[in-house]
């Protein structure tokens, strides 16, 4: 059914004249008339009887009004359900406990009126064509990895260096340091089961063991970071990576111990993608807001992978 024949037939419902309805829809007479006249041939049924007042409704005009109200008003709720700017702010965010979740709970804090819909895609494939479908408004990831340049669309810039950190247990030969440098780490096991190849962190620790002579495990089932936390509690000879800005809750009795590393610091450089063309007005503001409050990039004495996009 034409809704411009609907929302004319309200017109002169409420006018009660045809002059009336065509001058507040700015169109012609003629043209209210063929519009109500081609609404009738639809329905089959006449919706007005001319008098010398005007124009009327028959019963079955009566019948139809409300039907024709609620017709317009779905039609203006479906509308503004896509409008710019009058729906959430879609962004994926990979991980529940990463930085990128501390970055959106800090824009959340600052901007509490913008509706989100936070998401959490794995793969920076699947982020990407969700990012061009218009699925998702943005994503942070770590781009551009070796191989892998962003499509022309897509738009990215640097938003935090994330430091990492040594987790030990507390039998580790270095559970004791305050801090730890690169060079100090190498002959350790560090156990790292959710690396997984292909992806943007395989990349940037292959590039790190290459490096500086890392010897890095990504052995077994990644059975997520409670397991994970619990292998290194209890054993002696395992360490892990954990990024600076990760949250972790472990039991009081694991012990662990979250140690700088230094000379140099690797930091992991995530960015924000998003489509060149996207208008949501939330999306303008939350990478002002990332403008705003990102600690400075590229800073004396820290590590990135050359492929890492300038900041």
């Amino acid at each position: 059914m034409d809704l411009d024949t609907v929302r004319t037939f309200v017109a002169v419902a409420d006018a009660g004249q045809f002059q009336e309805a065509a001058a507040e829809l700015a169109i012609t007479q003629q043209a209210v008339s063929k519009r109500i006249a081609a609404l009738e041939r639809t329905l089959g049924v006449r919706l007005f009887t001319r008098t010398p007042r005007g124009a009327e409704l028959t019963i079955d005009g009566q019948a139809f009004l409300s039907h024709a109200r609620e017709l317009l008003r779905v039609a203006e709720r479906a509308v503004a359900s896509v409008r710019t700017g009058h729906r959430p702010l879609r962004v994926d965010v990979i991980a529940s406990r990463g930085a990128a979740t501390g970055l959106m709970r800090g824009f959340h804090r600052a901007y509490p009126d913008t509706e989100l819909d936070v998401v959490m895609l794995f793969e920076i494939e699947t982020a990407i064509a969700a990012i061009r479908s218009g699925a998702i408004d943005a994503s942070f990831r770590a781009v551009a990895a070796p191989g892998r340049p962003l499509p022309e669309d897509i738009a990215c810039v640097r938003v935090l260096d994330e430091p990492l950190q040594l987790l030990t247990g507390p039998a580790h030969k270095l559970a004791g340091a305050r801090s730890v440098t690169l060079a100090q780490l190498v002959g350790h096991r560090i156990w790292m089961p959710g690396i997984v190849p292909g992806t943007e962190w395989a990349a940037y620790y292959d590039d790190l063991v290459a490096e500086f002579g890392l010897t890095i495990e990504a052995t077994g089932p990644n059975f997520g970071s409670d397991a994970l936390l619990d292998t290194v509690a209890d054993t002696p000879a395992l360490a892990t990576f954990m990024g600076g800005h990760t949250r972790l809750v472990w039991p009081d009795g694991h012990g662990l111990r979250r140690i700088p590393v230094t000379d140099p610091t690797p930091v992991y450089p995530h960015a924000l993608l998003w489509h060149r063309d996207n208008p949501h007005p939330a999306l303008t503001t939350l990478r002002a807001h990332l403008a705003a409050t990102a600690p400075a990039h590229d800073t004396a004495g820290t590590w990135t992978p050359t492929w890492a996009i300038p900041h």
